[in-house]
């Protein structure tokens, strides 16, 4: 099992690219299932949960294949088993995202109900609920989800909860309905957008992309096309926090500034000088960062997955912070090994108070989560020391080769396998 090795208290200073959005291109990825035409696909990140992503696509007979580092060609021409198998779900909770499409073009599914992060209770409720509301009948058995529609019909889906996999896949299955699709409560977050650009260069008809009421005109069939993801707001936050806790001036290239827009006035609000250029993206830190607050929401609010790392430069900022987390009821875990390092922090239901020290310490610490872990290597940056952090697979899930970027920046990162 890999492990980091940090040695904090350095400055960071260069620049890095950017990588695709793990959360745009597991979709985009799924997609491709809608049609029997070639889809190629460039910015793909080179991360475990796209692994998985093509081992599951692929344990159904699509073809996949890497084209250079970061583009992938997938044709689903023919299906051999419209099933998502348990130990591959197990793993990743996005895999969930096939079910719409295996339902919409094949007329029948059988998937494992997701697993992924141990963050709280993500339920597909929502996702069933869309589907039999399109004519599809479900029923779960033995830990799977059966659906089965000679073809769904278009309807009115009023979700209970913003929901951005339920979005995605009720989006992608409404694309081959018959008839129109009209989606209320809809997600507005980026990456849903993104796999909405992408579903229309293959021929759906969909309004009302970025709003919270997406209607989708359901047509005969989808052809394939090439498509670029955008960049990774999530990956381009958590440097901009890194910089943040531990002062210096870095460039982000490949960023996508306006998907960005809450993470950028916290981090503002707590003194990085951020400048924005196009796709490129200076931040310049001088001193100790301000404590700044912020309470998770659904796109355009301050995005639940940046809520680790903003508690990481909280632990280091003069003042004292509230976080509150709406989204998910165990996404504090990673606040017992911040702890570890020194951070004063305490903990009242769904919100966390942080009082800043002026610095952490090093110690061994344990991953989570994936964005936990992506805290934990901010706080070990910000750290006299060393600091060891385990279970980094976390951090594989969603950050392509992120020692090798922070050592770009003069981080003082080590990959330790044992």
């Amino acid at each position: 099992m890999d492990s980091f090795l940090v040695r904090g208290g350095n400055p960071l200073h260069g620049e890095v690219s950017v990588s695709g959005a793990k959360n745009a291109a597991l979709p985009i990825l799924c997609a491709s299932l809608l049609t029997a035409d070639p889809v190629r696909v460039g910015n793909v990140p080179r991360l475990r949960d796209i692994n998985t992503c093509l081992r599951l696509l692929g344990s159904m007979g699509v073809q996949c294949f890497w084209h250079g580092e970061n583009e992938l060609a997938l044709r689903a021409e023919e299906i051999s088993e419209p099933i998502a198998s348990y130990d591959l779900v197990k793993t990743m909770r996005a895999s969930i995202l096939v079910l719409g499409p295996l339902v919409a073009r094949f007329g029948e599914a059988s998937v494992s109900l997701p697993g992924g992060c141990a963050i709280g209770q993500r339920p597909v409720d929502q996702h069933i609920k869309g589907l039999q509301a399109m004519g599809a009948e479900i029923h779960i058995e033995k830990g799977y989800i059966h659906a089965k529609a000679k073809r769904l019909k278009g309807a009115r889906i009023v979700t209970d909860m913003v929901t951005v996999t339920g979005t995605e896949n009720l989006m992608m299955a409404a694309a081959l309905a018959d008839g129109t699709t009209v989606i209320e409560n809809a997600a507005r977050e980026p990456e849903v957008v993104d796999l909405a650009k992408m579903l229309l260069k293959m021929g759906a008809q969909i309004e009302g992309i970025g709003t919270d009421t997406i209607t989708v005109q359901g047509v005969d069939k989808l052809n394939g096309c090439d498509y670029t993801v955008m960049p990774d707001r999530i990956e381009a936050g958590t440097f901009l926090c890194a910089v943040a806790a531990c002062g210096g001036d870095i460039v982000l290239n490949n960023a996508d500034a306006p998907s960005m827009d809450a993470t950028l006035e916290k981090l503002r609000a707590a003194g990085l000088s951020i400048d924005v250029e196009g796709q490129r993206v200076r931040a310049r830190m001088a001193g100790r960062p301000k404590a700044v607050g912020a309470r998770t929401a659904p796109f355009p609010g301050f995005a639940t997955d940046m809520q680790a790392q903003l508690m990481a430069v909280n632990c280091v900022a003069d003042g004292t912070a509230v976080i509150n987390e709406t989204i998910f009821e165990n996404r504090f875990m990673h606040v017992q090994e911040l702890v570890r390092l020194g951070a004063h922090i305490e903990i009242e239901g769904h919100t966390a108070i942080v009082k800043g020290v002026p610095q952490l310490d090093g110690a061994t610490v344990m991953a989570t989560d994936l964005r936990a872990s992506a805290g934990l290597v901010i706080a070990a940056l910000a750290a006299k020391d060393e600091t060891r952090i385990d279970r980094i697979y976390h951090l594989d899930r969603g950050y392509d080769r992120m020692e090798e970027k922070l050592r770009k920046l003069g981080a003082d990162v080590k990959r330790v396998s044992e």
